[in-house]
């Protein structure tokens, strides 16, 4: 084992570690592994790629990104030490949690709270949802650009399942985009 390959774990670890300690929602940890990982460890347009094929690819995102950064970066070995530090912090504040919900789960302040947290959640997504596209349109932003985002918004809004919206985007990006 290489020294600097040692070091490329240690620095996958604690990337994932510290980015499921700051930030345990979904969306605001895509912003924040956007920030450590886009242009150090992989590319601004491969992190787009990731986070394009998480969303279609079945299980967590928060996982499947943690594989795709970790193999980018230092493959089979990086996938595993971002994978433990992907999921070291959410399985300690799950139980954690588990155990408090469990003595206030009747309690209408806690239904208050999470009605509280409903809209920062939303904004959150909105925030990271504007990045990944400045990110991904940034060579290309033009009519097909918006005409995917906006096919892509239509069908959200007929609740066609997400990962079926990523694949015709997809598709649709192979034809307009030659």
């Amino acid at each position: 084992m290489k020294k600097d390959s040692l070091a490329i774990w240690l620095k996958l670890f604690w990337m994932f570690l510290k980015i499921n300690l700051l930030s345990p929602s979904g969306p605001a940890s895509i912003g924040l592994l956007y920030e450590e990982a886009a242009g150090k460890l992989m590319s601004k347009e491969r992190f787009v790629e990731a986070v394009g094929f998480s969303n279609v690819l079945p299980g967590s995102e928060a996982l499947k990104l943690a594989m795709f950064v970790g193999h980018a970066a230092a493959g089979a070995p990086g996938v595993f030490a971002a994978i433990l530090g992907a999921i070291f912090p959410p399985t300690v504040m799950m139980l954690a949690v588990s155990a408090l919900l469990a003595q206030f789960q009747h309690e209408e302040w806690l239904q208050r709270f999470v009605g509280g947290m409903s809209p920062a959640v939303a904004a959150l997504m909105a925030v990271v949802a504007w990045q990944l596209f400045r990110a991904s349109s940034a060579r290309k932003f033009d009519k097909r650009t918006l005409l995917i985002a906006a096919l892509s918004a239509l069908a959200l809004g007929f609740n066609v399942p997400s990962p079926l919206v990523l694949l015709g985007a997809g598709v649709l990006g192979v034809f307009l985009f030659r």
